[in-house]
């Protein structure tokens, strides 16, 4: 059974909250892919420690306290990403669970130093943006799921989720990575499954690997 640390939980709902900064226990369970149980004692915890509000059958949301903890880690996490890839050459499918082990164990000066090192970058190997020492997130990059695209229109992946590394080496394959273009042919009714086309080529993607691909429009 795998460790999972409060600042694993405090990431996800970071990450993965809604417009409204809410997100509900089972979609915990299901990006972390636990029990319910165990993440409705660890939110019980984070309540009585401060860092999020959290009602049984009710949305969790973090607190004040908690969104800048899980902004601090996701920064170093990224930042961690974003050195291994640039500076020690891992492939953007293998960065996400290495930065995971390191990101707790780095001081601030050493983060700090790093993202110097990097020129201050705004986004990681994925897309996702790093929040800077104080917080601040840069504008834009958020884009619209692939699969919310209709046919004939052209985008350019802005960015794409890191939570399989299998995910990430299969759109690798098939020629997706950042600010590729792509050209949506089709929308199969069946499945909706998409017909895309990647560097002149043809390509089926099902609806779970569109939905997981964020794009903005070529104009």
């Amino acid at each position: 059974m795998k460790n999972i640390s409060k600042e694993d939980y405090l990431s996800v709902i970071y990450k993965s909250a809604d417009s409204n900064g809410e997100i509900k226990a089972n979609q915990i369970a299901e990006k972390m892919n636990i029990s319910p149980a165990a993440v409705t004692d660890m939110l019980r915890k984070l309540s009585k420690e401060g860092y999020v509000n959290y009602k049984r059958y009710k949305g969790t949301k973090l607190t004040k306290s908690g969104e800048e903890y899980a902004r601090n880690m996701v920064r170093r996490h990224r930042i961690w990403e974003l050195f291994l890839h640039q500076i020690v050459g891992l492939p953007w499918d293998k960065v996400h669970d290495e930065a995971h082990n390191l990101e707790h164990s780095a001081s601030d000066e050493l983060i700090n130093r790093m993202e110097e090192m990097l020129d201050f970058p705004e986004y990681d190997p994925h897309g996702d943006p790093i929040p800077d020492k104080n917080g601040k997130l840069p504008e834009g990059n958020i884009g619209i799921p692939l699969s919310a695209v209709k046919p004939g229109h052209k985008v350019k992946v802005n960015r794409v989720h890191d939570f399989d590394s299998s995910f990430l080496q299969y759109i690798s394959k098939i020629g997706i990575k950042l600010n590729k273009e792509i050209t949506v042919i089709e929308t199969l009714e069946f499945d909706n499954s998409l017909l895309v086309d990647i560097d002149n080529k043809e390509t089926s993607i099902s609806s779970k690997v569109a939905a997981n691909i964020f794009v903005s429009e070529v104009k």
